[in-house]
């Protein structure tokens, strides 16, 4: 019930920009400009984790960026699915052209899973919720592109708010595995592109690779996000 209102509610009551707080817009021309106008960068955590695949973002996570994601994931503005996906696809797409994958080759996008404590807490799953906006948005520029929801926590874990990078992968390490069928789903080859909003210390991103190398014919393996530390872009080479 609590969902519905909520889609409902962001579709009928006047809104303001996710982003700078422009009335009656739930998305100004310059905030979705600074999330989904640049080119989709490498990005790298410092400290990189051991075993982190190659990550593409499409934004730095800072100013509008920041509040964008987070007035998704924490006050449920479903109204951002769509451009935070097409921001998300942006980082996938880059990160399959720069592996030379061609368009034809599919590519399945796994979403890093929420713990069930906060998907009741926010009342959605806002990760897999931008993993099928930016499937969408793949599918409608050429790719083969799906969404396979296929990790599941197999432990608790504490919250990451104020772990530091090795706190982070000492916490996270072993945490999640692939669901029962999830082998047979990801064995049809293709490229895994492991999916979530933000990366921060690259922990997490790191221990989903971890449990899906771990299935048979799994060898093409990426990661792309939303928005990742301003630090942690490459620089672009000439």
């Amino acid at each position: 019930m609590r969902r519905w209102w909520q889609d409902f509610t962001d579709l009928a009551l006047p809104t303001a920009c996710g982003g700078c707080g422009t009335p009656r817009t739930a998305l100004c021309a310059r905030c979705r400009a600074a999330l989904t106008d640049g080119a989709a960068r490498r990005v790298r955590p410092r400290p990189e984790p051991s075993g982190l695949p190659a990550v593409h973002a499409a934004a730095p996570y800072q100013g509008a960026v920041r509040q964008l994601v987070l007035a998704h994931k924490e006050r449920g503005a479903l109204a951002l699915t769509g451009p935070l996906g097409e921001a998300l696809a942006g980082a996938v797409g880059g990160g399959a052209g720069v592996g030379g994958a061609p368009r034809t080759a599919l590519l399945h996008l796994v979403p890093v899973p929420s713990s069930r404590a906060a998907t009741r807490a926010r009342g959605h799953d806002p990760t897999r919720r931008i993993a099928r906006a930016a499937a969408g948005a793949l599918r409608r520029a050429g790719w083969a592109a799906q969404v396979l929801p296929v990790l599941r926590q197999r432990r608790g874990v504490r919250d990451q708010v104020g772990l530091d990078p090795g706190e982070r992968r000492a916490n996270l390490h072993g945490a999640l595995r692939v669901a029962e069928g999830g082998h047979a789903l990801l064995a049809v080859g293709g490229r895994v592109v492991i999916v979530d909003d933000v990366m921060t210390t690259g922990a997490s991103l790191s221990e989903a690779a971890r449990a899906l190398s771990a299935v048979n014919g799994v060898r093409d393996l990426t990661a792309a996000v939303v928005a990742a530390p301003s630090d942690s872009f490459e620089r672009n080479r000439n």
